[in-house]
Order: C-alpha cells, then sequence, then structure tokens
C-alpha cells in the first residue's frame, strides 16, 4: 500500500486520541481536525467523516492483534498448551503495549454504522474463536481438564482485555513477568495436567 502524506496519519492519530479521551459520541469532527493541525477541508479529502476515521483505527487495531497472534502461534509448538500460552502472550503484549488501540477496539465497535458492524462481529469471533478450538482441542486430548471449556475461554479473554485498564509501564511490573503471570493464570483456569512420561511396563 503506498504511503500517504504526514498529514494522513496526524488525523488518524488525532482521531484515534480523542476517540479514546472522550469517546466517539462525545467527538466531534472538528476536534479532530484542530488536534491533527489541519483545516476540514484538509481532513475531508482524506475520510468523509468520523465513522470511517472510526473503521479505519479499529481495522488498525486489529491488524496489530491478528498480527501477535500469529507471531506468536508461528513461534510456538503444536500442544494445546503451547498455543494457549502464544494466545495469551499476544494479548498480553497488545493489552499492555497498545493500550489506546486495545481501548477503542473494546469499546468502540458499538459506535460501528450496520454496514460495517457485521464485519467488525466477524473479527471479534475470530479471536473467540482461536482460543475455543485451543481449549476445546486440549479437553479433547487431555491435558485441560476443565469441564467447562467455554467458561473458562471467557475467563481467559477477559482477565487479558481488562489489562488495558489498568497497565501503566511505569508501574511495578513489566510486560515480561506479566505475560508469565497470565500465562500462568489461563494455564490454571483449564486445569492444564501435562501428561507425565510413561513408566516402563515391568514383568
Amino acid at each position: 500500500m503506498p504511503s500517504r502524506p504526514a498529514g494522513h496519519k496526524a488525523i488518524v492519530e488525532a482521531a484515534r486520541a480523542e476517540f479514546s479521551e472522550h469517546g466517539y459520541g462525545a467527538t466531534s469532527i472538528r476536534d479532530i481536525a484542530q488536534r491533527a493541525g489541519v483545516s476540514l477541508s484538509a481532513l475531508y479529502y482524506y475520510y468523509k467523516g468520523k465513522q470511517e476515521l472510526l473503521v479505519a483505527i479499529l481495522d488498525d487495531g486489529l491488524d496489530t492483534y491478528f498480527g501477535e497472534c500469529e507471531r506468536a502461534l508461528s513461534a510456538a509448538g503444536e500442544a494445546p498448551a503451547e498455543q494457549l500460552e502464544a494466545l495469551v502472550s499476544a494479548s498480553v503484549r497488545f493489552r499492555s503495549e497498545h493500550p489506546v488501540k486495545s481501548s477503542i477496539v473494546l469499546q468502540e465497535g458499538r459506535s460501528l454504522a450496520p454496514e460495517h458492524l457485521a464485519r467488525f462481529r466477524e473479527s471479534e469471533e475470530r479471536a473467540s474463536q482461536q482460543f475455543r478450538e485451543t481449549i476445546e482441542r486440549g479437553v479433547s486430548e487431555g491435558v485441560f481438564l476443565t469441564p467447562y471449556p467455554e467458561d473458562a475461554r471467557r475467563a481467559v479473554i477477559a482477565m487479558c482485555n481488562a489489562i488495558a485498564q489498568w497497565y501503566s509501564p511505569d508501574g511495578p511490573v513489566g510486560i515480561d513477568e506479566l505475560v508469565e503471570r497470565y500465562v500462568s493464570l489461563a494455564l490454571t483456569i483449564v486445569e492444564y495436567r501435562p501428561r507425565g512420561a510413561r513408566r516402563p511396563v515391568r514383568d
């Protein structure tokens, strides 16, 4: 995709900041233009309005999230526990390293017009399905012992999503440690029981 002029990036970043701080409904197109330091006509040259900006911002956030997931999954093994660890790691890193993108994805999908909402819901379901398939496979292989795989999926996703609301890079917990903690919590939730080595049968 060809690069766009710097003014385009300033508009997107201004809209992202305004939506994050004030919410989509309370933000005007004039607020965005003023924050970006561009005229209304310059803004409308790139985007028809707030809705088109919101779609672009949500697409960018989802692309970032799924990119994190793909990188983590490609580096993981095929075992369900390793796949779950990869998904949790990617989710934690996205929520902690991109809190503004994360918050808008979590909160402003409801502001989409019907013609855009369906595609957004498909992306949400894709994210859920990655966790669902991994947890269900772990249960079917007997390494995740939870009798409630769907509740476990919801709990793992919810705890990862909440990170964007409280995590601070200036706090006492670094991202790598946070990942370790949340992977441990996720494996506890699904009641992970690794299979021990089989002992040789003796006569």
